[in-house]
């Protein structure tokens, strides 16, 4: 990309990183490597290849170049030495768990994520023999208080969906270093551009690539990032990555691979078993989606600042959840963690309750009524009947997602436009 010696900005990276013109054609955008196999010299080659003693493309289920020019992008982005793509933000979740647990096993959990996530790992997990603990990440002692043998990774979300929250990642990884875990981060809603987990100790960096990093609402896709960093051979807890795998010839990927060892794995073994793979059109609509990342990010800072702010001052509204705001709790540590701005997702609670959060979501005419984030367009949903419906009252709760709260999701669009169609909402959702 460039021989200079000066690092390159986070811009110039979304643009050029893990790309070139193309060696056939000369094409400047990434070609869609529609195909399914590819073709080896001859038979030697073929063998190096199955062997990892050289790097190229086997089956798409494992390796793909439109693929793989996306996992150089984000791994660049997030500063890791490598990256896997998946098929879903829930299937990266899992990638990142697979070379790390085993029946009898746990994770320990923040209590604030996503719903679909607090599903997945307190339900789907058990089925594999793993379980997770959920606990409040800001009371440090429950965390390390929850660790004991079983353990094997820690997991949080940068900024929690729905509430926004923001998570002290660095204060986590401290304690993940002392108890020899791997801390995993989900980066999803706050993007790199706002924040860089593995620059403040995490291990593991997952993404729902649906969300910002496409950023237009035309992709399913996940994608997990590794530092590189983690030590795996300290212990004897990780006999995936750092003990014979017998799913594999017997290598072991820590001693074979250093730095590479889960990434590599993670190809190797969970592409290849899972199968939770990104298809190649997906990853190219990722890829030039992530060139305009930082452009939109900064909009949807902007644009989510002044309506919060609204928001607050408004006698319909009880409250506001959003970091940005000075009222916030966490208002000191998203300047400290993000100071380019405390992203654009939070929840606000309507004074009415559950019908009038109803009423407002169906009389909204600007905003969309969906079931995700991270679009260019401003999207609401009301949380408790529809992504965290299956949570108990007390998750509800402890998720940000109580019957009186809705969450925004602020897209690109003028502020202003945004301001009036909630006010118009607003007046017939609380008359």
């Amino acid at each position: 990309m460039t021989d200079s010696p000066r690092p390159l900005g986070f811009d110039t990276l979304a643009v050029h990183a893990g790309t070139a013109p193309d060696p056939a054609t000369g094409a400047r955008q990434v070609p869609i490597y529609q195909t399914t196999a590819y073709v080896f010299k001859d038979a030697d080659h073929a063998a190096r290849l199955f062997n990892l003693e050289e790097v190229g493309y086997i089956y798409s289920r494992l390796t793909n170049p439109t693929v793989s020019a996306l996992a150089a992008r984000v791994a660049a982005l997030e500063g890791g030495v490598g990256a896997i793509c998946c098929s879903s933000g829930h299937a990266a979740q899992i990638m990142a768990l697979f070379p790390l647990m085993g029946p009898g096993r746990n994770l320990v959990a923040s209590s604030r994520l996503y719903g679909g996530t607090i599903t997945q790992f307190s339900q789907t997990i058990k089925r594999f023999g793993w379980s997770a603990k959920f606990v409040d990440t800001d009371d440090l002692k429950a965390v390390e208080a929850a660790i004991d043998d079983n353990t094997r990774a820690i997991f949080c979300e940068s900024i929690a969906n729905p509430g926004g929250y923001v998570t002290d990642i660095a204060a986590l990884a401290k304690i993940a270093d002392r108890k020899g875990l791997p801390l995993i981060v989900d980066n999803t809603t706050a993007t790199p551009w706002l924040c860089r987990p593995i620059e403040l100790g995490a291990t593991l960096v997952v993404h729902s690539a649906t969300k910002y990093l496409t950023g237009n609402g035309t992709v399913t896709g996940g994608v997990l990032v590794d530092s590189g960093k983690f030590n795996w051979s300290a212990s004897d807890r990780f006999p995936s990555l750092a003990a014979p795998e017998p799913a594999y010839h017997g290598l072991n990927f820590h001693a074979a691979l250093g730095p590479m060892a889960f990434t590599f794995h993670s190809i190797a073994v969970g592409l290849r078993d899972l199968g939770m793979t990104m298809n190649p059109q997906g990853a190219h609509y990722t890829l030039m989606g992530i060139e305009t990342l930082g452009l939109r990010m900064e909009r949807h800072v902007q644009n989510a600042q002044k309506v919060a702010e609204w928001l607050e001052k408004d006698p319909r509204i009880e409250s506001v959840s959003y970091a940005g705001l000075k009222s916030s709790p966490y208002h000191d540590r998203a300047r400290r963690v993000m100071p380019k701005g405390a992203g654009a997702l939070f929840t606000c609670a309507v004074k009415g309750g559950y019908e009038a959060c109803v009423k407002l979501v169906n009389e909204l005419q600007l905003f969309s009524h969906v079931a995700n984030l991270g679009d260019t367009r401003s999207l609401i949903i009301h949380s408790a009947s529809t992504t965290h419906r299956q949570l108990t009252p007390e998750q509800l709760i402890a998720s940000g997602a109580a019957p009186n709260v809705v969450r925004l999701s602020i897209g690109i669009e003028d502020a202003d436009d945004l301001i009036a169609d909630l006010d118009q909402a607003l007046a017939k959702a609380t008359a």
